[in-house]
């Protein structure tokens, strides 16, 4: 009896190490196996990442700016930034496999330009205009998210990205990527900038586009060329494509942001800003990335 109570007691102890071993054992050992496991949960999630999270996000947010969602829950930092986080793992994931230390360094650099310019523009109105944070998006550093990183870098990479897809063998030239990556990053802003700003994420004191000013616009040119610039340097153009040849998730964080910034705009008249999403829509069917398929998963 005492036998089996005693045998009963080191079995229940050896549970919990039994099972941490077990998960152990399916942990990754490598980078090439943890970026193939992370490359199947993203794959296996497609839907939820790339529609769904974009579809509850910007019910969410206008339904905040409409004072349906009361407060502390109205525009809850922490859940926009989870959000966004979600929507950005297809691209993060995408990216991981060409990443090395290089690529580390002159992200760090793009980091620091982006702290750097956007405190300026707090600061002074330059490059950007006057403007100022309305809503709580996180913890600040003299005046800007933390997390402003995570908004600003996938933006510019996922322009980057489409234009290397679209250009093809065009793309070799730094000339040829920098006429088309700045305008693109620049149309990506004129759909998100007067959505932020009809959300009322931030306020420019008024201007002629949808409550934004033009040199919002001048000061995205100059943020588009340090983006370009310092992207050319940190990623093996080589690698770079052969991975977007592989990764069929790779721009689904641009499928987000057609039906998350397109919707918002569309809910608060800016029909200009919503014909630009739609147009990005149209870039990525021609991309071959935009996948009907997941519009139809639902059904299964």
């Amino acid at each position: 009896m005492t036998d089996g109570d005693g045998s009963a007691g080191v079995s229940s102890a050896a549970t919990p190490s039994s099972r941490l071993d077990r998960l152990r054992e399916r942990a990754p050992d490598t980078r090439r196996e943890a970026e193939t496991l992370l490359d199947r949960i993203v794959r296996e999630n497609r839907f939820t990442i790339a529609v769904v999270f974009p579809l509850v996000g910007a019910i969410a947010l206008v339904a905040s700016a409409e004072g349906v969602v009361p407060e502390p829950f109205a525009f809850h930092p922490w859940f926009v930034l989870f959000g966004v986080i979600v929507m950005r793992s297809p691209l993060v994931v995408g990216v991981l496999p060409t990443v090395d230390r290089r690529a580390v360094g002159w992200i760090g650099v793009l980091t620091a330009y982006t702290y750097l310019i956007e405190s300026v523009g707090v600061a002074t109105g330059w490059p950007y205009g006057e403007f100022a944070y309305t809503v709580d998006l996180g913890p600040m550093l003299a005046g800007v998210p933390v997390a402003l990183p995570v908004f600003f870098i996938p933006l510019v990479m996922n322009a980057y990205l489409l234009c290397l897809l679209l250009l093809g063998p065009r793309a070799d030239s730094v000339w040829v990527r920098l006429a088309t990556v700045i305008p693109v990053v620049v149309a990506m802003d004129v759909v998100l900038d007067p959505g932020a700003v009809s959300l009322g994420f931030w306020d420019f004191g008024g201007g002629a586009f949808y409550g934004v000013p033009p040199s919002n616009y001048a000061g995205w040119v100059l943020s588009a060329v340090v983006a370009v610039v310092t992207l050319d340097r940190a990623f093996s153009a080589a690698g770079i494509r052969e991975r977007l040849r592989d990764c069929e998730f790779m721009l689904d964080d641009m499928v987000s942001f057609v039906i998350l910034w397109g919707g918002i705009n569309l809910w608060f008249g800016n029909l200009l800003p919503a014909a630009v999403a739609a147009a990005f829509g149209v870039g990525l069917v021609r991309a071959d990335r935009f996948d009907a398929r997941l519009f139809t998963e639902w059904r299964r």
